[in-house]
């Protein structure tokens, strides 16, 4: 090997080794400045929030630590100091109350979607849910899945809508409860339900729409489901926060939430 032909590998080599080294010291200085918030979301976002969050994270480099629930256990959680920085209700009323009492950064309550419920069955009941409502009054449909109304947003609009075509009494005692709207829509996909109310959004994801069929509630039977959310005034991430809110509020983000069917607020 000639003199200049070892010269020409060191060089190389000490190429090569620059660029690793600096594609390690990029990697760690994206992770030492890296942030994580905690999100609390009502649980109707289940699949459109976790596709947010993957983009966000891909594109930021932040982390995102998700809690889903409903909507009323996540109030009572975040009254009683629960480490939240960022809340995502199904019922903007929420969020309004804990602006109320000085628990959220000023100016950051905003109403982020309007939601919508369906009448759900999983292919396997055999059930035909195109009648609606009135399909309810059929003693043959044994149990029916709706989420708690007492803290879950959508399972008042439930109840609302059941009253509205005056079916509520003749379905009340064959209501099974969710804690919240996903746990409500696992018991119509597992079978322990023939049919349910749930929230269109997971109507809408892969898996459910493989699952089973829909009847989309019109919005005139039941109070609208204004959507809101708001930064804790506890958080110590609040920047991280508002920017994962813009994500949201992006092109991007609107166009993930409208896959989910979720209309914008006007």
């Amino acid at each position: 090997m000639t003199l200049q032909s070892s010269v020409k590998n060191l060089f190389l080599a000490a190429c090569v080794a620059v660029v690793v080294g600096l594609a390690w010291h990029l990697a760690f200085t994206q992770n030492a400045f890296a942030e994580e918030i905690a999100i609390a979301a009502a649980s109707d976002l289940n699949f459109a929030i976790k596709d947010l969050i993957a983009e966000y994270e891909k594109a930021t480099g932040n982390h995102v630590k998700l809690s889903l629930g409903s909507s009323g256990n996540f109030y009572a959680q975040i009254q009683n100091g629960a480490p939240f920085d960022l809340y995502f209700s199904a019922d903007i009323g929420y969020p309004k109350k804990l602006e109320e009492a000085g628990l959220t950064v000023p100016g950051s309550l905003y109403r982020y979607a309007i939601g919508r419920i369906v009448l759900w069955t999983n292919h396997t009941s055999h059930r035909d849910v195109s009648k609606g409502l009135e399909g309810l009054r059929d003693s043959a449909v044994k149990k029916i899945a709706i989420a708690n109304p007492k803290h879950a947003p959508y399972g008042r609009a439930a109840v609302a809508a059941m009253e509205h075509y005056k079916v509520y009494d003749a379905a009340k005692d064959r209501l099974v409860l969710g804690e919240n709207i996903s746990q409500a829509a696992q018991f119509i996909e597992s079978g322990a339900c023939d049919v349910g109310i749930i929230a269109l959004s997971l109507a809408l994801a892969p898996t459910m729409k493989a699952a089973g069929t829909y009847w989309e509630i019109p919005g005139e039977a039941h109070p609208p489901l204004e959507q809101g959310a708001a930064i804790l005034k506890s958080s110590k991430e609040q920047k991280t926060a508002q920017q994962f809110v813009e994500f949201m509020r992006s092109t991007r983000g609107q166009e993930i939430m409208h896959r989910y069917g979720f209309t914008a607020p006007q």
